[in-house]
């Protein structure tokens, strides 16, 4: 990403530069046997801090979700746990556990691209980025780049099941 002047993100459009880094780690995933989710945490929302990709299946950890290997690294990048300034850029909806992690983060804003109708935690089946109960509650931009998500997953299972 480019970031000599650049002014942050501004609406939908400016996040689908972040949102291709994370597709290319949700490609690498895939090409691992990994299911192929990427997420990439960007700082001030414009220079990219870390990205991760899914690595359950090798690294045999259920906690080994993309969002939560990009919070980690980010965490250590920055030297804590608080990752205020941070926008969190996936390319699935987040599941429960991963939307906890960026409540519990403090990231400004969570951007994701495909929709998950059976686990998603963004708005789809849960909205714990929003619940109000929360302490702390991130901004919410979904369907950036979505059918360049879906697509990658699709792929994926769709030859998994050949």
């Amino acid at each position: 990403m480019d970031n000599d002047g650049a002014q942050g993100y501004q609406g939908y459009e400016g996040y689908e530069e972040a949102m291709r880094l994370a597709l290319a780690e949700a490609v690498r995933a895939g090409g691992r046997g990994e299911v192929p989710v990427g997420a990439a945490v960007v700082l001030d929302g414009v220079r990219p801090l870390v990205m991760a990709g899914n690595d359950r299946e090798t690294s045999g950890d259920p906690t080994a979700h993309a969002e939560i290997l990009a919070l980690r690294a980010a965490a250590r990048e920055r030297g804590g746990w608080r990752l205020d300034g941070c926008t969190l850029v996936v390319t699935l909806e987040p599941c429960t556990m991963c939307a906890g992690a960026a409540v519990q983060a403090r990231v400004d804003r969570v951007v994701y691209g495909a929709a998950d109708e059976k686990a998603g935690a963004a708005g789809s089946l849960w909205d714990v980025l929003r619940d109000r109960r929360l302490n702390h509650r991130p901004e919410v931009i979904g369907g950036v780049l979505a059918d360049e998500c879906g697509a990658v997953l699709t792929d994926f299972f769709t030859r998994k099941r050949m």
